[in-house]
């Protein structure tokens, strides 16, 4: 057993789960000094990633994010993320390479073992964070699609908006968030700065709104 920790063509599955481990020694200590890392590491992840706390205009989500998404990042803090990933990959890999141990008495080489426990052990890892996500306490979205404004107030902050040539404004959702958009009149009318619209319809670039 400890050969299987110890050779050569295992070293990316030993380091996994060493760093593993440390990653966890570490966040004990700081959770101890009272700190964290979990705020700082969740920043490096894109905010479209898990839902995000700003307005929705749907636009399409980019390979690489729908693939984050898929793997549950952002719904669960990125060092717990973290360590579900080394603690199963390292597992993948040394099992793997077990059960291949038991077939051949030799081991699949660490330039194949590694991309291959790699590639296969993403949906275990999925499986994993979405069972710990379930668990972990959740706080609730306040993503909005754009359209949700319809029908709310909003209040010209910069320019004048005439039809066609929009100008900025502010509206809050339904959670007390500030959004700013773009808008412009419905009616062949200017909105002067300061004015309050009731907002209509949802265009490309924005509103269109009508006065109050």
């Amino acid at each position: 057993m400890w050969e299987l920790f110890t050779h050569a063509s295992n070293l990316f599955f030993s380091v996994s789960l060493c760093l593993m481990l440390l990653l966890g020694i570490f966040e004990c200590l700081l959770l101890i000094l009272g700190s964290s890392t979990q705020g700082f590491l969740d920043q490096f992840i894109p905010e479209q990633v898990g839902g995000s706390h700003s307005l929705d205009f749907d636009t399409d989500q980019s390979l690489f994010v729908q693939f984050l998404d898929w793997l549950y990042l952002g719904r669960v803090p990125v060092l717990v993320w973290l360590i579900i990933f080394l603690t199963v990959y390292s597992l993948f890999g040394f099992a793997m390479q077990a059960v291949f141990f038991k077939f051949t008495h030799s081991y699949l080489a660490i330039w194949i073992a590694a991309p291959v426990s790699l590639f296969l052990c993403m949906p275990f890892v999925r499986l994993c964070t979405a069972i710990i996500a379930k668990i972990l306490p959740q706080d609730e979205t306040t993503a909005i699609h754009s359209e949700e404004l319809i029908g709310r107030t909003a209040l010209i902050i910069l320019g004048q908006a005439k039809q066609n040539y929009p100008a900025q404004a502010k509206v809050l959702d339904q959670f007390g968030q500030t959004h700013y958009i773009l808008v412009e009149p419905e009616l062949d009318i200017t909105f002067s700065q300061g004015q309050e619209v009731i907002l209509t319809h949802k265009t490309v670039n924005g509103f269109q709104a009508i006065q109050l």
